[in-house]
């Protein structure tokens, strides 16, 4: 299955065709639901429980929607990271390697300018955590383009040396001396940590990633630069004859796809850590190929699934509490998610019902 099958076109002209895009991942995200209660009915649990607590956990109060946008804020960025690089055909996912790059990198920003303005420190680490992870993963795109190295396995390859990376400096090169049993960086300054978006408690990064989602969304569906990309993703051959610059097309989107992943790094670190420890491996870079695939790789779509999921992700202190389940169930969720998206791939393309309408 390639990535061309997973884009969703620009919200449009056919009302049947946008159909199919909601329906069918709104049944996948179904089925995945009654298979999981399923699952935890086997161990003499009540499905109905399991709804209602994953509801009250994510969604159910106040309290809930503040912790589930917080970690919907890293999610939308790193969906990106898949989801712009499909618009070529190429499937990434190694944003849990851009998102640790961006983070050391961001704080690395930070210890070098302990005396400057915090404004002009959180402008460094912003633009140090989206080079970082820019360039991170540009080299999966160069790879690709001038060696013929699959992408996939690359930048999943990359992620794995990226938290080597992350492990050596946080224990060596770059570490508190203070931080005993929790290897850690220098903190970045409370000074310099980005504050709460007022009235609530859910941190700028939510900002920043809607921002992030709605301009690759006009990047793509409303440039020339994006229509490129879309030529290129449907037809590589077709693109060269015409004249396009693919090899630019690939290092350019994965830079961006890279530097969006990076900023989630440094939103981490500056929002929530204050410091790069091993704490910043969480897995928001994984469940955002989840995030980008539910959401058929299209960056608007990606804000609310981002936050779908990270109201799944959030409800698991709860089913913990209530349930007796382990906090790692959610994960389980999670991979039950992926494979029922995977295999409704099949189903596009063949509903009477949406063919009809789109006529």
């Amino acid at each position: 299955m390639s990535a061309n099958h997973l884009r969703l076109p620009p919200f449009g002209p056919k009302f049947g065709g946008a159909a199919e895009y909601i329906v069918i991942p709104a049944l996948a995200l179904f089925s995945s639901l009654v298979l999981f209660g399923i699952f935890v009915a086997s161990f003499g649990k009540n499905p109905l429980d399991l709804y209602f607590y994953m509801y009250q956990g994510a969604f159910g109060t106040w309290f809930s929607w503040q912790n589930t946008l917080t970690r919907a804020a890293p999610l939308i960025l790193t969906a990106l990271c898949t989801a712009l690089p499909a618009q070529l055909g190429m499937v990434i996912i190694g944003g849990e390697g851009a998102l640790l790059i961006g983070a050391l990198a961001a704080t690395g920003a930070a210890l070098v300018l302990p005396s400057a303005p915090p404004l002009l420190v959180d402008v460094a680490m912003a633009l140090a955590g989206m080079a970082g992870g820019g360039l991170w993963i540009m080299l999966s795109g160069a790879l690709r383009h001038y060696r013929g190295v699959n992408e996939t396995i690359s930048s999943l390859l990359l992620v794995y040396i990226a938290l080597a990376i992350l492990n050596f400096l946080v224990e060596g090169p770059m570490r508190d001396p203070a931080s005993l049993n929790k290897p850690s960086t220098y903190s970045v300054g409370a000074a310099n940590m980005i504050g709460s978006i007022p009235g609530t408690e859910v941190h700028w990064g939510l900002v920043y990633g809607l921002v992030a989602a709605v301009l690759s969304y006009i990047l793509i569906y409303h440039t020339v630069f994006g229509f490129a990309a879309r030529v290129a993703g449907g037809n590589i051959r077709a693109a060269k004859v015409v004249g396009l610059s693919v090899g630019r097309l690939i290092l350019i989107i994965c830079f961006l796809a890279g530097a969006a992943a990076g900023l989630a790094g440094m939103m981490e670190v500056a929002a929530v850590q204050g410091r790069a420890n091993a704490n910043l491996a969480a897995g928001y870079g994984f469940a955002g190929i989840l995030v980008a695939f539910l959401a058929r790789q299209n960056p608007l779509a990606v804000i609310p699934v981002a936050i779908l999921l990270g109201g799944i992700n959030a409800s698991g202190g709860l089913l913990q509490r209530r349930l007796d389940l382990p906090d790692a169930s959610v994960l389980v969720l999670q991979g039950v998610i992926f494979v029922m998206v995977l295999a409704s791939d099949t189903l596009y393309g063949r509903w009477s019902i949406f063919k009809g309408r789109a006529s």
